[in-house]
């Protein structure tokens, strides 16, 4: 759960790679909605054009280098390296490295490698632009690849240039699978339907936790996940009162996100770190790891939340 916003895209990290970029000249780093474009056919000149940028590492990390203003018609995409590693599959979730250049100055708006924190992108037709599907999918971890789209904010439509590495690519898992743990008492409890979506019965919970709780409801054998893994989860969360206020089930995909503190409540974090892949775990988080004496769009001030997370891949 994302610290300060509950939104269709709670828990999404930046998700540039998914289209509805901001402005190249506002000043912040890009940002994406998760509607997916139908796939373009590159004109000529845009093909052009981008055989025109030259591309050089240091240390791995991409720099590029180009004539601005920089204009395309439309989103297109020239494979600078093939990869080495396994091949990319649908479904699978991406670690994608990048830069992003403003095309009207040749400057950088953001860069995944100040940060050593990689984007993961699920690669699913429909969740991610179609062009950049079209470009990963059946190529290798690896890769590198320009993505070039027109920012038509712009006065001079000048183009967004992202210089794009995939350095991972992993198949997460459909829901929560491992060993059954027996909660402890007073304790909502959970019931799942056929797909392993959540419902919660209050019935059986005694007073309200005042400490953070961390119940295992199904152990995974994966890895153990870290403070600033990659996570890919499916999750609802309730208020104390059974009320639910967010679900990744609900909206038919799951989130990825760093499990870091200030991209995330404190209660996910301390929460989530050490449990494994393929466990399922109900957290019960206090106010003072939650949103506090603020409330934050549907959840009141000083709630004590409820939430159960599948855990289904880190990188």
């Amino acid at each position: 759960m994302k610290k300060n916003v509950l939104t269709a895209t709670v828990l999404g990290t930046l998700a540039v790679l998914a289209l509805t970029a901001c402005s190249a000249s506002s000043g912040s780093e890009p940002s994406a909605s998760p509607s997916a474009t139908t796939g373009t056919v590159m004109s000529a000149a845009d093909l052009a054009a981008l055989e025109t940028i030259e591309w050089t590492e240091t240390d791995d990390v991409p720099t590029l280098t180009f004539e601005s203003p920089f204009t395309v018609t439309g989103i297109a995409t020239r494979v600078i390296a093939d990869g080495d590693g396994a091949t990319i599959e649908d479904g699978q979730n991406v670690s994608l490295q990048y830069v992003v250049y403003n095309g009207t100055d040749a400057s950088v708006i953001f860069s995944t490698w100040e940060t050593d924190t990689p984007e993961v992108v699920n690669l699913t037709s429909g969740q991610v632009v179609q062009d950049l599907y079209d470009a990963l999918v059946g190529n290798k971890v690896g890769t590198d690849l320009l993505y070039v789209y027109p920012d038509t904010s712009t006065e001079d439509g000048s183009a967004v240039i992202m210089a794009v590495t995939v350095v991972d690519a992993v198949t997460p898992l459909g829901r929560a699978e491992g060993t059954a743990v027996d909660p402890i008492d007073g304790l909502p409890s959970i019931t799942l339907d056929d797909s392993g979506k959540p419902a919660i019965d209050f019935s059986t919970a005694g007073d309200v936790p005042t400490d953070l709780v961390v119940q295992p409801l199904i152990e995974g054998d994966g890895a153990a996940i870290a403070v600033d893994d990659q996570v890919t989860v499916h999750y609802t969360g309730w208020l104390w009162d059974g009320e639910q206020f967010d679900s990744s089930w609900d909206r038919g995909v799951p989130a990825n996100f760093p499990l870091s503190t200030g991209s995330l409540i404190d209660g996910w974090v301390q929460g989530l770190d050490g449990q494994t892949v393929g466990s399922q775990v109900m957290l019960v988080v206090p106010p003072e790891l939650a949103y506090g004496d603020v409330d934050q769009d549907t959840i009141p001030a000083n709630s004590t939340l409820v939430f159960v997370i599948d855990i289904l891949s880190a990188s």
